[in-house]
């Protein structure tokens, strides 16, 4: 897979993306396009409209043109790839698709979208292939809002993945407190000691996790040591509260955690937790399975930081960690010259 697949789904239904319209979707909706799970398949399920599928699909086209879905993502921010996935689309997907992507701010319609947005190509129309994976890298470095997948005639196409670095409307974020380490407000794990079961970033995204599988969790530990992972916040920020959730692990969770914080100025890797630079926002502290924990912050731990770093012991599963405070003038000036620049 490219580099791009690690970065964050921009356009995922769990991330908050949505399908908004699609030209066509005679046969299955426009929905599944962005939906979490990979591509699922049951030969001779026969609906009422023929075989089933996990996917968007179009009738055979009998007239010049092309299919299209549009696709809100639910993280704005700078694409750096994209993938169209034609799983189990044997027969009947397309040959050729293009992708366009554009900025609007607010809400717009539909109708909006199709008449008044500026859209520019980001994927040239190019040849795909059924029942495989394709990747695109993306090179503009335009925070976009939509995407359009178009399909070149019509055909079936499984999923969308819009892969991007996060970036934050600086005017939902400036003066109010705020999630440091959402993923949707541009906080990223950057580093972790064991992601066997699941991704470190999912405990950074939206909402309530709804299972154990849409949190972070670890392989079992064999040794003394203890498993760990390092966010990138979102800006620099004064932590005020965490909220550490275990939410749906209920043998698996780990039987105590410790975050530390750091201020890091950017320039070369970050320091060992040893290293005297770190300081405690919660010491190591015992907690229960399947429950949402709140802690707040000693006064004297309100310091800057731009990086955290969450220690469970020995190992096991979080559903969710919340790092609220507010942004500091310096990450408000940040943020807000690079909405406008880009």
């Amino acid at each position: 897979m490219s580099d791009f697949t690690s970065l964050p789904d921009l356009a995922l239904r769990s991330n908050r993306g949505a399908v908004v319209a699609a030209n066509d979707e005679s046969f299955e909706e426009r929905e599944n396009l962005i939906q979490p799970w990979e591509p699922r398949f049951s030969p001779e399920t026969f609906g009422p409209k023929g075989q089933e599928y996990d996917g968007w699909e179009t009738r055979r086209r009998r007239s010049p043109g092309n299919d299209w879905a549009i696709v809100r993502l639910g993280l704005t921010g700078v694409i750096r790839g994209v993938v169209v996935d034609t799983a189990w689309f044997k027969g009947n997907y397309p040959p050729h698709i293009s992708v366009e992507a554009c900025r609007v701010s607010g809400y717009p319609s539909v109708a909006q979208l199709n008449s008044a947005a500026k859209w520019v190509e980001i994927v040239p129309k190019s040849a795909i292939g059924g029942d495989a994976k394709h990747e695109f890298p993306v090179s503009d470095e335009r925070v976009f809002t939509h995407v359009r997948l178009n399909m070149h005639p019509d055909g079936g196409i499984a999923r969308i993945r819009v892969h991007g670095d996060v970036v934050p409307d600086p005017t939902m974020l400036t003066g109010l407190t705020v999630d440091l380490a959402a993923l949707e407000n541009g906080a990223r794990v950057e580093a972790c000691s064991n992601m066997f079961y699941s991704a470190p970033d999912n405990m950074l995204a939206p909402g309530l996790a709804r299972n154990q599988a849409e949190g972070w969790e670890t392989g079992r530990r064999r040794d003394d040591a203890n498993d760990w992972a390092t966010i990138r916040l979102a800006a620099q920020g004064i932590p005020d509260l965490i909220e550490f959730d275990t939410t749906n692990l209920v043998f698996n969770s780990p039987g105590e955690i410790r975050l530390l914080a750091i201020d890091h100025d950017g320039t070369g890797p970050l320091p060992g937790a040893d290293d005297p630079a770190w300081f405690e926002l919660q010491p190591r502290t015992p907690v229960q399975p399947d429950t949402p924990h709140r802690f707040r912050v000693r006064p004297d731990a309100q310091r800057p930081a731009t990086h955290v770093r969450l220690d469970i012991y020995p190992d096991g599963g979080v559903a969710r960690l919340r790092v609220l405070g507010s942004l500091t003038p310096t990450a408000e000036r940040t943020l807000n010259s690079r909405w406008g620049a880009i």
